[in-house]
């Protein structure tokens, strides 16, 4: 809140040297003026922040229980009974120390808007200065008439908060309730309250007394020639080629200079409001001056609204017909009015329109010239601050006008969807200016210390009358101007000229008093060469308070809808998206609507910039990211028709050639080969393609325009949005990509996925040719992601997908013999059966496609898959467990009587789940067979860890992974000798029940395949790997049990030999197979063993069978 000191302090100042007729010089009457504007600027603020935003809204008004008590003063302020109707006010007593403090800030901001009000005090006092903007005292009429203009929008802001009675009726009454009496200072605010029902009626009144001395009639009349000389069409501008350097290539080095250096910047908007508000409160000279009303009209035909604050405007025409309607002799005024208000709405949108068409050529002409040769920003400052007023006025002027939008007949007036390129090139010469500060600041130091302080010197030379103080401050002028030197730049010392610049607003006070020894308007090349001083002297060290001044457009912060409107406006605009950066850029101005001594708004407005930059770049990227992975998606169709799967065509078309055979009919269309897109006639029909990259081109131009910027206290770059939206697209294209129907099962090969991301990759990688981005990380980091079960978003990768449908679709049709395991040609085919499959085994399980698989999901993907499958080999281990321990007995009595065949036949009949235990060992087989041929696919990926080796695809003779898996099964119920015992027992168990194999038709042995149709010879490695893992967590000898099962299973194969019925031994062969099968894949048995326990005439005679029922035919 604004300290009431600083207020009545400046008053007081008035007061004496009203009252008292002290020396102005001792009141220091200008420094409190301009402080006293920065403070009044504030009240606007944090009157506005009062109760305007719904968000700040104090919660005690929105309170149930206060209801009552709000509608009570609301209806009886400001003469409210805090005593005699306690009942209307009982919640207030209940809650006076919360009330309190809820309302005491509003009630102090009210306060110092009283305080405010005596302000007018010093209109007393005005009839002793003279001001003229243009020519004389500059900066003490600006901060003049922006003084009276911040109080009449600090009034007509006041007076449109709802709140303020029951805001300072409730601090009030709480306080009486507290202190036992009111605030002293109620009844003033109170009757301030209702004086200023009607605001400009009351204005009016205050400012009577002014409009005798004429002192705001004047400082508007010093801009009778500026006002119009800056408010000219876009035909005059161009016809007189403002802004452009290059219109006079013979004076580009010449430095712009002028009488007037400070007004060619000045703000349009500032202008008009000062005349408008001006003439409202001062109106009797529009009756009896002619160039008082020819300046007032030509304000009221620039446009309908001004800006009070913020997103608080004023209607300006029907302001002035409402105030003027009531005062007698103005009809002719308001006839004026209506004729302004009607050119306004046929004329103003079309005007304001051209300049933004021209402003956009000359900024990019004078950014093009000044970016290739920076060293004329010395010289040619005073054109980037004019450029960027002229755009930052055109700029606000659209967007009031956008968000109050008139009923007229071309609504496209108050339309521009090529606002991106203003903005765009207002960023760039600002950051323009900021980068080459130096040089901007190294050649004014030169020009002020041997130009400007020579000039000055001369003309103070030639003044004929100087009282001592005067020359004081006029001679520490040239001494400090003289002192200047370039090796202060080189040393990089800080330059701080604000005395300087202080003293001659103080000098200009002194001056321009009635009566004054050294009478300003007497000397104006004295104000002229100062003037002109001044502005070198912000060169040297306030370049970016004067970029502030000049491109601030941090009022698009309070009109997101206009400021969101105009980015999507700008973005369906092919040509405005190399331009489109400057939208999220400009959100970096926003802080500057943040005032320090209001900080409860600092948090709301971080949020509202961090949403709409956020929304901003979002959408370019999202656009950005968009056009790249359809040009991806165009090369990776292009380069699909080049895959070997489609030149069956053009092979069948040679053979017909070669044979000679009839064409193809008529009818037929012929398909076209791979390039023939690239053969066209005429250059200038555009592809698709062409216009893809043209579209890539203009986007990737926008993020040109800077590497980050801050928005508050954040760091933004515009790059990681795109690699964030390319990443989360991409993810998602890889997993399209592989088309996975759960349903039917179908899926791309792993081979065409790979060939696919292939060309992903190859095309994105080409983008840095465009932008500076990181492709190898976005690359890296997606293909990473793609490796583990989920993504960084929580989606599905290619590696979870592929897991299910290897072991949904391929492994479950393995598990019931529609598939077979071929170890010939090491992947699985389709067993020939009436059911039609979905797919061809070989062609997702031979080697090519299994490498390309681990090439896709990698070593962590593969690992992911080898635990799934252990997860199924483990269920498969707990099921077989169930039945060993149902069958443990007989089994047991087996173990011993093996040799005992009369024995084992009657053990045999009461064995139960025979066949079920190779069937689920068969299923251990087909995965660990399966998880071998993935591990195969790894041998390329080096690990130094050892207990990674087969997840790197290296061979072990025990699988850890598998030793793993067993060994998480075991619980505290059971002991290890136990589990040893059932280990024993499972082998026994799959021992006797070999030769039921013989009963079933397919345990044929088939020589193509190299294995079983019902792939029982996966029980090779089932019994292998799996002896060889729970013996290891047993820490038993594997080799020995390994040979008790050889002998086990040799007794037992022989006896079906003895068997002389036809129907059980029909396979008996290929079960004899088996066993040889067993003792191969086996790192703990030797042919030796086998051959002492079973006759090697066995298998030679069985091998001999099966191969001879082999027909081999031949192409």
């Amino acid at each position: 809140m604004v300290k009431q000191l600083s207020i009545s302090g400046f008053l007081d100042v008035v007061q004496k040297c009203v009252e008292r007729k002290l020396n102005y010089r001792k009141c220091k009457l200008s420094e409190n003026l301009k402080s006293f504007e920065k403070c009044s600027c504030l009240l606007i603020v944090s009157t506005h922040q009062s109760c305007a935003d719904p968000k700040l809204r104090p919660a005690i008004l929105t309170d149930k229980t206060k209801e009552p008590a709000i509608k009570y003063i609301n209806k009886k302020f400001p003469n409210i009974d805090f005593r005699g109707n306690i009942q209307n006010l009982i919640s207030i007593q209940r809650s006076k120390s919360e009330v309190l403090a809820a309302t005491s800030s509003y009630y102090d901001s009210f306060l110092d808007v009283i305080e405010f009000r005596v302000i007018v005090l010093f209109w007393e006092l005005t009839d002793l200065f003279n001001f003229d903007l243009q020519a004389v005292n500059f900066d003490f009429t600006k901060n003049y008439l922006d003084l009276i203009v911040t109080y009449t929008s600090v009034i007509i802001t006041l007076s449109r908060i709802e709140d303020k009675k029951a805001l300072v009726g409730m601090f009030n009454c709480a306080h009486e309730m507290t202190n036992g009496s009111s605030d002293p200072s109620y009844p003033r605010l109170g009757q301030m309250f209702v004086e200023y029902e009607h605001p400009w009626k009351k204005l009016t009144e205050e400012f009577g007394p002014h409009t005798k001395v004429n002192s705001v009639t004047a400082a508007l009349l010093s801009l009778r020639m500026l006002y119009p000389r800056r408010n000219l069409p876009a035909e005059q501008w161009r016809s007189a080629q403002l802004l452009s350097l290059l219109s006079a290539p013979a004076a580009m080095l010449d430095p712009a200079c002028c009488d007037t250096m400070a007004c060619e910047y000045l703000s349009m908007e500032v202008m008009e409001r000062w005349i408008i508000i001006g003439f409202l409160l001062c109106h009797s000279s529009l009756n009896t001056n002619q160039a008082t009303l020819e300046l007032w009209k030509m304000a009221l035909r620039s446009g309908l609204y001004l800006t009070l604050t913020r997103d608080e405007v004023l209607n300006i025409h029907k302001v002035s017909e409402d105030l003027f309607d009531n005062i007698k002799g103005y009809s002719k005024r308001v006839a004026d009015i209506k004729e302004c208000r009607d050119h306004v709405l046929v004329n103003s949108g079309a005007m304001h329109r051209e300049r933004r068409q021209f402003l956009r050529g000359a900024m990019k002409e004078l950014f093009k010239v000044l970016e290739d040769e920076p060293g004329l920003l010395g010289p040619k400052a005073l054109f980037v601050f004019m450029a960027l007023s002229f755009s930052r006025d055109e700029v606000l002027w659209l967007v009031r006008h956008s968000e109050n939008m008139p009923k007229i007949k071309t609504p496209e007036d108050y339309v521009d969807n090529q606002m991106a390129e203003l903005l765009f090139y207002m960023e760039k010469l600002s950051g323009l200016m900021r980068k080459y500060s130096h040089v901007v600041q190294r050649y004014h130091v030169q020009y002020l210390a041997q130009f400007d302080a020579l000039v000055l010197n001369d003309t103070i030379q030639n003044m004929y009358v100087c009282p001592e103080e005067e020359s004081v401050l006029l001679s520490s002028f040239v001494s400090v101007l003289s002192a200047l030197s370039v090796k202060q730049v080189e040393n990089k010392e800080e330059f701080d000229l604000r005395p300087l610049r202080l003293d001659w607003l103080r000098l200009q006070a002194y001056t321009s008093v009635n009566k004054a020894p050294l009478p300003l308007k007497d000397y104006p090349d004295l104000a002229k060469v100062m003037n002109m001083i001044q502005f070198h002297t912000r060169m040297v060290d306030s370049v970016e308070e004067l970029l502030h001044e000049t491109s601030d457009v941090s009022i698009l912060c309070f009109y997101p809808r206009v400021f969101e409107k105009m980015f999507s406006q700008s973005s369906e605009e092919m040509t405005m998206k190399r331009y489109l950066m400057s939208f999220p850029s400009v959100c970096s101005h926003f802080s500057q609507c943040a005032h320090p001594l209001c900080p409860e708004e600092t948090e709301a407005l971080e949020k509202r910039s961090l949403r709409l930059c956020v929304t901003f770049l979002e959408q370019i990227a999202k656009q950005t990211s968009g056009v790249v992975l359809e040009i991806c998606a165009e090369q990776h169709n292009l380069n699909d028709e080049l895959l070997p799967k489609h030149c069956a065509e053009s092979i069948s078309a040679a053979r017909y050639r070669k044979q000679k055979k009839p064409p193809p009919k008529k009818g037929e269309v012929q398909k076209e080969k791979p390039g023939a897109e690239s053969l066209r006639k005429d250059r200038t029909i555009l592809t698709n393609m062409d216009k893809m990259h043209l579209m890539l081109t203009e986007l990737c131009s926008s993020f040109s325009l800077c590497t980050d910027f801050a928005v508050f206290d954040h760091t933004v770059i515009p790059t990681e949005f795109l690699l964030s939206h390319l990443e989360m697209r991409l993810s998602e294209i890889i997993v399209r990509m592989a088309n996975y129907n759960k349903t039917t099962q179908e899926i791309t090969r792993p081979s065409d996925l790979l060939a696919g991301l292939r060309a992903y990759t190859a095309n994105l990688h080409w983008l840095t040719s465009y932008i500076n981005v990181d492709v190898a990380r976005l690359v890296k980091s997606v293909l990473l992601q793609q490796t583990v079960p989920l993504d960084s978003h929580g989606g599905q990768t290619i590696t979870t997908i592929y897991t299910n449908w290897f072991l949904e679709g391929l492994l479950r049709q393995a598990s019931n013999s529609l598939i077979v395991h071929c170890p010939t040609m090491h992947c699985f085919v389709n067993q020939s059966t009436d059911i039609e499959s979905t797919f061809r085994a070989e062609e997702f399980s031979d080697i090519s496609e299994l490498r390309a698989l681990a090439e896709l999901i990698g070593p962590y993907g593969m690992k992911f898959l080898s635990e799934n499958l252990m997860w199924h080999i483990t269920s498969q281990v707990t099921e077989i467990k169930k039945m060993v321990i149902e069958n443990m007995d007989v089994l047991v009595q087996m173990k011993n009587n093996f040799d005992k065949p009369e024995e084992m036949a009657n053990l045999k009949r009461r064995l139960t789940g025979g066949e079920n235990i190779l069937k689920r060992m068969t299923i251990i087989g087909v995965i660990l067979s399966f998880r071998a041929m993935t591990q195969d696919c790894l041998k390329d990926v080096t690990l130094n860890v050892f207990e990674l080796a087969s997840a790197a695809g290296l061979t072990c003779n025990i699988d850890p992974a598998l030793v793993a898996a067993i060994g998480s099964m075991q619980t505290d119920n059971t002991s290890m000798d136990e589990e040893y015992k059932l280990s024993c027992l499972l082998l026994v168990y799959i021992a006797v029940s070999l030769p039921t194999m013989a009963l079933d038709p397919n345990s044929l042995y088939n020589r193509e395949h190299g294995g079983h149709n019902n792939n029982i010879h996966c029980l090779a490695t089932a019994i292998n790997q799996l002896a060889a893992a729970m013996f290891t967590i047993q820490n038993k000898n594997i080799e020995q049990q390994l040979k008790e099962f050889l002998l086990m299973a040799s007794s037992t194969l022989l006896q079906l030999g003895q068997n002389v019925e036809r129907v059980e031994s029909k396979n008996r062969e290929s079960v004899y197979l088996l066993l040889h099968m067993i003792v191969e894949e086996s790192p703990f048995l030797s042919q030796d063993m086998l051959e002492s326990c079973f006759p090697y005439v066995l298998l030679r005679n069985a091998y001999r069978e099966v191969y001879k029922s082999f027909v081999i035919t031949l192409g």
